[in-house]
């Protein structure tokens, strides 16, 4: 029987890991399946695994105020060296782009365990944007032994890296599995925040969602966003627009100093995850800056603004089902108010085919490793 660790630490990488322990768990003879989490973001990551219904084997518990990139690394690697030892995996699964998925994979690879990347092969080219994200994933790619690429865009980053084809496998984003099985769970969902938002709509109100949160975006980016929202929101006085803002202060500070005094703009603490996917589903349009909402939001047909000037997710931008705005006020501005607007482009935008998978990432992966 072959031992498996999942290691994670955040909410977007719990919440895309979710699925395949559920699915490992389900194969119980062929696998000994056990999940890290490293609690990078400590409660946005327990609202996942309660809802998920998932019990972890190991906490490390490392989120500290004034938390740094250099402190995570090295106490990441540190810590997972007795548990590593100790269990002494055949297979250690890691996610996406984060400090743990980096930090993971590195030790991992000290203790002789095969590293298993899910959500490989993306790609910006640019090391500093998004930042670390972009060269957390690099250093991955390089670690790891088995690449489980969302599309056959990933796929051809890693052939050029000369990453053989014999270790890819392209299985869709596990998000898809994450998000349907999600919205079963949130249909009927009803919690204080939610119905805090259900007070400041009308029914069947348009709704613009918007998140951002993004280091790149700090500053001056963040000024523009929040001039181009308040925009929005006069030109669109009927229409409202809830943004669960950040807990950084460098959101807050401008989020707060432009849009708070704005009635039709709601202004909230970030939501768990049921409560967004339930938001998501509420809503016409999304502006965001997140990569996990590019992927999700198609699913639910919802056409989405993505406020970066690259993206590792060129398919969504390819298949028409996102558009790159920036911090480009005007842009943001233009295309969110002919999505209002023009009735038939926002139509076609929200039939456009998900290029992110069919939610059967999972499966594939666990064929996969049977093999």
């Amino acid at each position: 029987m072959k031992k498996i660790l999942l290691v994670f630490g955040t909410r977007p990488e719990a919440i895309k890991m979710a699925p395949l322990v559920k699915e490992l768990q389900k194969h119980c003879n062929d696998f000994e399946t056990k999940v890290c989490v490293t609690a990078q973001h400590r409660e946005m990551l327990d609202q996942v695994l309660h809802f998920f219904e998932i019990n972890s084997d190991y906490d490390l518990d490392l989120m500290k105020p004034g938390q740094n990139l250099y402190s995570l690394t090295a106490t990441i690697i540190d810590s997972l060296k007795p548990i590593l030892e100790e269990f002494a995996p055949d297979y250690v699964f890691v996610h996406g782009d984060t400090t743990t998925t980096m930090a993971a994979s590195i030790a991992s690879f000290y203790a002789g365990a095969k590293v298993c990347h899910v959500e490989a092969g993306l790609r910006t080219y640019n090391k500093l944007s998004p930042f670390p994200e972009e060269i957390n994933r690099q250093i991955t790619g390089r670690v790891c032994d088995l690449h489980f690429a969302p599309t056959e865009a990933s796929k051809k980053n890693l052939l050029a890296e000369n990453i053989s084809e014999n270790n890819i496998l392209v299985t869709g984003n596990t998000v898809i599995d994450a998000l349907f099985e999600s919205i079963k769970r949130v249909k009927n969902l009803s919690t204080e925040n939610i119905e805090n938002i259900k007070k400041f709509l009308l029914p069947d109100q348009e709704v613009i969602l918007v998140t951002g949160h993004r280091r790149e975006n700090h500053g001056e980016g963040f000024e523009r966003i929040c001039q181009a929202l308040k925009e929005i929101a006069k030109s669109k006085p009927k229409v409202k627009i809830i943004y669960p803002v950040h807990l950084n202060p460098m959101v807050q500070e401008p989020v707060n100093r432009y849009l708070k005094d704005l009635k039709n703009i709601l202004l909230i603490s970030p939501l768990s995850y049921p409560e967004f996917i339930w938001l998501m589903n509420r809503s016409k349009i999304i502006i965001t800056d997140s990569g996990g909402v590019q992927e999700e939001a198609p699913s639910l047909g919802k056409p989405v603004l993505v406020m970066r000037e690259n993206t590792e997710r060129p398919e969504a931008v390819d298949a028409g089902t996102v558009i790159l705005v920036g911090t480009n006020k005007e842009k943001i501005v233009k295309e969110a108010l002919d999505l209002l607007d023009n009735k038939e482009r926002f139509q076609l935008m929200s039939e456009l085919h998900n290029p992110y998978g069919d939610g059967k990432a999972c499966s594939r992966i666990i064929g996969f490793l049977k093999t």
